[in-house]
């Protein structure tokens, strides 16, 4: 909403007018101009912002499943957040990778081609030593990676990758595999450096060592599923796994279910001078008249009502009545 004129700015702007200070057409003119925006047809930016919001909720229940997962393969503490999700070229998220890094190349099955799983050097570390016995910690002086560490790192990873499964299953069914393990960022090029890919950063921090881990998504491909990045996709997909068959199978694992029920054969009060006195053959007298009906407990709740009585040489009770629970 524009600035309210006072009275005496309004009898200037019409003397302005009257006197041809100010053209009427040239403001028009002014106003009627496009606004230029500068784009880059090299670095073309595919994604959308809808397409980056559903990429970062997919990856916020990613993150929460690493959490849960490395806090107790590790019986540490590990926190994992999304940090940013950003669209790039590939040529820059390949020039920002020091090294030596991890770089796990990943089939993204069913969709063609491959992304890249990147582990920050302090995270890696920190993750092997806390495996083999130690208190996490990274080292102080950064080398490169031996063969036992690369394959502890590689079991950890596959592990991972099989709880991205989750994350993605209102979208397509995904099935991602583990190629290979680089460490040098030369030697995994898997796309043209000038093509879109979706930067999901998480920060990492496990015990005392902070790092990052980062996705590499290249637009290329999970472009035959784009479609399906956008919220409203997402969110009406969600609605549709509340079915009907769904419903049964929570039921039915609902009934069985195994709670403990028990029947009350009576009850009463006594002082607790009168318990001490109590002595081998006393009789307590119930508040349960003989001929009455018992209580019935499912879990601390009185469910049914019944007799007592004997069935096949044991002690049973016949329920008589159902009795019904107000829900509050």
């Amino acid at each position: 909403m524009g600035d309210i004129l006072s009275q005496s700015e309004i009898d200037e702007l019409l003397k302005a007018l009257n006197t041809g200070e100010i053209d009427v057409q040239q403001m028009q003119d002014k106003d009627q101009q496009k606004k230029i925006k500068v784009y880059d047809f090299s670095r073309a930016n595919k994604f959308a912002k809808d397409h980056i919001k559903t990429l970062h909720i997919i990856n916020d229940t990613y993150a929460r499943l690493i959490t849960n997962f490395l806090s107790g393969y590790l019986r540490n503490l590990v926190q994992v957040d999304v940090l940013e999700v950003q669209p790039m070229s590939y040529y820059d998220f390949s020039n920002s990778i020091a090294n030596p890094a991890i770089l796990a190349i990943i089939d993204f099955n069913p969709l063609a081609g491959s992304i890249i799983f990147e582990m920050d050097p302090n995270i890696s570390f920190a993750l092997v030593d806390r495996i083999l016995g130690g208190k996490g910690s990274s080292l102080e002086k950064v080398r490169g990676f031996t063969e036992i560490e690369l394959a502890i790192i590689e079991r950890i990873i596959i592990q991972m990758l099989n709880l991205m499964r989750e994350p993605w299953e209102n979208v397509l069914e995904l099935r991602p595999r583990l190629e290979k393990i680089e460490t040098n960022a030369q030697f995994a090029q898997i796309i043209s450096p000038n093509e879109t890919v979706a930067l999901i950063t998480l920060r990492t921090k496990v015990g005392e060592e902070d790092g990052f881990i980062n996705i590499c998504i290249p637009y290329i491909v999970v472009e035959p599923i784009v479609s399906k990045l956008s919220t409203r996709y997402w969110f009406s997909n969600i609605e549709k796994t509340s079915t009907k068959e769904t419903k049964e199978d929570i039921e039915n694992k609902i009934q069985n279910v195994k709670v403990p029920v028990r029947a009350v054969l009576g009850s009463t009060s006594l002082s607790l001078g009168d318990i001490i006195e109590l002595q081998a053959g006393d009789v307590i007298p119930l508040e349960t008249s003989v001929n009455g009906e018992l209580k019935v407990m499912v879990g601390d709740l009185e469910k049914f009502k019944a007799i007592p009585g004997v069935r096949k040489n044991k002690v049973a009770i016949k329920i008589t009545s159902i009795v019904e629970t107000e829900v509050e």
